[in-house]
């Protein structure tokens, strides 16, 4: 049991001086390439800057104690930090003691949620958002997150959490371009661009080999960072207009009590349900993807309680939400981090940084953080999956574009509960319709095909229908209708089969219309069976009365079926 909710005393005993070098080296890398990313999304969530690099201590410590995936990197990232500033800026004015207490209890609340439903054993929730609408979800939140830099790429006022306010807002204020901040915020946005997509190469023609050249690469908002905040102290670009990150302070993350207050629970109540699952789906489908690579294995339900467990460390050290980022588990990964030791150790990392490196940043121009971000976040925008789901499905396809819509002109919080409530709806839809296909015999073998695909041997006093869905309240009445159109179409029927290999459920909304169709085929001289139901099927079957009412039998396979009923009983 102390296992289960403790991962860490899975790995730690067979800890080795090999694997603590790799992680070492791991940790090293990821504290100096998150630093940037740290400050940058604080500042998106309206936080000061400061509060980034505290959320990157505590939690990586807890989730290192309670997670399971070997590589995943927990901190502030980009959509959090946008839901984060979205949810409190109702709540309090941006900057205000009351913004930062409200931060505290958005963490709390989103660990505490992340906790029950880690031991209530909800990992599944995560499969209410279909890909599709996660995919429309990221974009729109990718383009949302752009514009909002626009602002501090142009040195002008702007605010807002939705598209429509935002442009309106840098539309009014355009008139107030600080050229110097455009020079720098467009210079730093050229120079990641230009590393993104050519250093790697350029630097493997230098003769750099690929890890190497690839890390370096990685390392472009390092440099940016470092040559702007240089350049920004040599010409005192703060006296110029140049916005500056400022005084941070020193030393490590203060305890904290976050404050009890019934009516601001409630209305971040729904906020924290909302990043807790959006934070969840992110860090859980890097999580799994990565462990694949390495043939390991996570636990959804342990990770709900891993990042539970982050978030309420952020909320007691000056923090704010957090989840496992997909740049920094990377970087991790890529790093060749092998156990959750290396999130402890970039934890000390930028826990020294808090210590002793904070002056440093005072001259960080904000507009580089704003170029860092928009680099960064518009990988989210993911135009092959946007193409691949207008081909392939237009439902799926609405789905997405709802998605996107709504959280580019009503916010982050409009889209995700769209998006959950279309993905419900579309589960819902199609399985009220489920697949159903007369199926007859290949002519000298046990198999049976679809009769409209396959040409097929069929006897006119026996249908065989295969029924593709489980069966449930929501498509019980369809079934209902196509058995008795059937019936209705062939007058000639003795014998109705209905084929239940591919039903892995019937609930009670399901039995009573068996039942119905039972009875109502009996009255027509009909006789109903089923074939191929599986056992735990059965064994639900077994608990009612319907085996006993049923005017037919039950066949192992649909070739007893036929063999059994096809010859007619004169």
């Amino acid at each position: 049991m102390l296992r289960r909710y403790l991962p860490i005393l899975t790995w730690l005993p067979h800890y080795n001086r090999r694997l603590c070098g790799a992680d070492l080296l791991a940790g090293l890398i990821v504290t100096v390439m998150v630093i940037p990313q740290s400050l940058a999304y604080a500042i998106l969530a309206g936080l000061p800057a400061v509060v980034g690099l505290y959320a990157s201590i505590l939690p990586l410590l807890a989730y290192t104690l309670l997670g399971t995936s070997r590589t995943l990197a927990v901190g502030p990232v980009a959509i959090i930090a946008l839901m984060t500033g979205a949810a409190l800026s109702g709540v309090a004015p941006p900057g205000s003691p009351a913004y930062l207490e409200a931060a505290l209890v958005l963490s709390l609340l989103s660990g505490a949620m992340l906790v029950v439903m880690g031991v209530l054993r909800m990992g599944f929730f995560a499969n209410f958002l279909s890909h599709p609408v996660i995919g429309g979800f990221l974009a729109a939140s990718g383009l949302l997150i752009a514009v909002s830099q626009l602002s501090h790429l142009l040195g002008i006022e702007a605010g807002g959490y939705d598209a429509l306010t935002l442009l309106t807002s840098l539309a009014t204020h355009l008139g107030g371009l600080h050229w110097p901040t455009l020079a720098v915020g467009a210079g730093t946005l050229a120079f990641l661009v230009a590393v993104r997509h050519f250093g790697k190469s350029l630097l493997r023609r230098l003769g750099l080999p690929g890890p190497a050249a690839d890390l370096i690469a990685r390392a472009g908002p390092v440099f940016a960072v470092v040559g702007t905040t240089a350049l920004s102290a040599w010409l005192d670009l703060a006296e110029h207009g140049v916005a500056v990150v400022g005084a941070v302070p020193g030393g490590l993350p203060p305890l904290t009590m976050p404050p009890v207050e019934a009516g601001l629970w409630r209305q971040l109540l729904v906020p924290a349900l909302l990043i807790s699952v959006v934070g969840f789906v992110e860090s859980i489908s890097m999580a799994q993807m990565l462990a694949a690579k390495r043939r390991e294995r996570i636990s959804p339900n342990q990770e709900l309680i891993g990042l539970g467990g982050a978030n309420l460390a952020a909320a007691f050290s000056s923090g704010m939400p957090v989840t496992g980022g997909l740049s920094r588990t990377v970087i991790n990964f890529e790093s060749g981090a092998r156990t959750p030791m290396a999130g402890l150790f970039a934890a000390i990392g930028i826990g020294l940084v808090t210590l002793a490196f904070t002056p440093w940043l005072h001259h960080l121009p904000v507009a580089t953080l704003a170029a860092t971000i928009t680099v960064a976040i518009l990988t989210l925008v993911d135009i092959p999956l946007i193409r691949q789901t207008w081909r392939y499905s237009r439902s799926d396809f609405s789905a997405m574009a709802v998605t996107m819509v709504l959280t580019l002109v009503e916010g982050v919080e409009a889209g995700i509960i769209a998006g959950v409530l279309l993905s419900i709806m579309l589960f819902l839809y199609r399985t009220s319709r489920p697949h159903s296909a007369v199926v007859g015999r290949i002519p000298g073998t046990e198999h049976f095909r679809s009769v409209a695909r396959h040409d097929t041997e069929t006897v006119s006093h026996l249908a065989l229908l295969r029924i593709d869905e489980s069966l449930y309240f929501a498509n019980a009445r369809y079934l209902e209708d196509t058995l008795y159109a059937l019936v209705a179409t062939r007058p000639e029927l003795e014998h109705v089969v209905l084929i239940c290999s591919a039903v892995n459920l019937i609930d009670a909304s399901a039995l009573e219309s068996l039942d119905a169709i039972n009875a109502r085929l009996k009255d027509s001289k009909v006789t109903l069976h089923l074939a191929e139901v599986k056992g735990p099927v059965m064994d639900q079957l077994k608990k009612s009365t319907f085996l006993d009412d049923l005017a037919g039998r039950v066949f192992l396979s649909t070739y007893a079926a036929w063999t059994e009923l096809s010859p007619r009983r004169d």
